[in-house]
């Protein structure tokens, strides 16, 4: 026992002492690997960052078979890779600082307030929007006046965003109507709809080029299956030639859809955005605060 017990207080000798700064110093780097992490999935960087760790994996296959000239033109090419970096997301690493210049950030990652009041409102402020979105291509589909609505989801498609015009607005059919009218400023392009608010008009979206498509679809409707292609988003497409309504998602187009079919698929569809349980102690971000103003 003896021996049992100089061996434990030995371990626990060994184990250095946690200082206060020690602490801090865990909570300010878990605060910004966090950050990191937000900004990556919000830009491009996402893509890159999974072609880095494929080419990582190339690496170390070749390290471990001792592939010399793969090895040597990795040691050579690196700091010039880091450097390209740099250059190429040099608009998304300063907006990225600009944010955080601006954001207070102890009270965007923590919040006190209760999770079962914001769970329930921000429920409700899901199925308002998907009314107001049906309402709205219900009345276009009408008066056959053609429309482009993105429902972000997962994905962040910051990049199209910022091809329009910034809007940042309560989702009402009133609203998505105005716009999309002839002869309006904001009426040509797509709509993108992120966390229930109107983020942006105007924007441009890249085109399908799946050959299956039906020539009669136009470029409206090639638009929003190549969004659906690229992202998880739901898209909504009323036709100015025929009043039909469509939804693409997932590089599949819905077509000729009545009102009963179009709730049913944004109800299906928009399953991931519903808010998942939550504690009292919770992150509650940026966007979150706006979906339940």
């Amino acid at each position: 026992m003896t021996g049992i017990s100089d061996a434990f207080n030995r371990i626990i000798s060994s184990i250095p002492a946690i200082r206060l700064t020690g602490i801090l110093e865990i909570l300010i780097i878990s605060v910004l690997i966090y950050y990191v992490l937000i900004w990556i999935r919000d830009t491009r960087a996402w893509t890159l960052l999974k072609g880095i760790l494929v080419i990582f994996a190339f690496v170390l296959f070749a390290y471990i078979f001792q592939m010399s000239t793969i090895l040597w033109l990795f040691q050579n090419l690196i700091s010039v890779t880091i450097i390209s970096i740099f250059v190429v997301f040099q608009p998304e690493l300063r907006r990225a600082l600009e944010q955080l210049g601006r954001k207070n950030i102890l009270s965007s990652f923590i919040n006190f307030g209760s999770a079962s009041a914001v769970d329930e409102q921000a429920t409700k402020t899901i199925e308002k929007t998907k009314m107001e979105i049906v309402k709205a291509c219900m009345e276009m589909s009408k008066a056959h006046t053609g429309a482009l609505i993105v429902v972000e989801q997962k994905v962040r498609l910051s990049e199209y965003e910022r091809t329009g015009i910034f809007l940042d607005s309560l989702v009402s059919s009133q609203l998505l109507i105005n716009i999309f009218e002839h002869n309006t400023p904001l009426h040509d392009g797509a709509v993108f709809i992120r966390n229930n608010r109107i983020v942006a008009a105007t924007c441009y979206l890249p085109l399908s080029d799946n050959m299956l498509l039906s020539k009669e679809l136009g470029t409206r409707h090639r638009a929003g299956v190549g969004i659906s292609e690229v992202s998880d988003s739901i898209t909504l497409i009323v036709s100015e030639e025929t009043g039909m309504i469509s939804v693409a998602h997932d590089g599949m187009l819905f077509r000729g859809l009545n009102q009963d079919e179009l709730k049913e698929q944004l109800s299906t569809l928009m399953k991931s955005q519903e808010p998942p349980k939550r504690s009292r102690w919770r992150r509650n971000s940026k966007d979150e605060k706006k979906a339940n103003e």
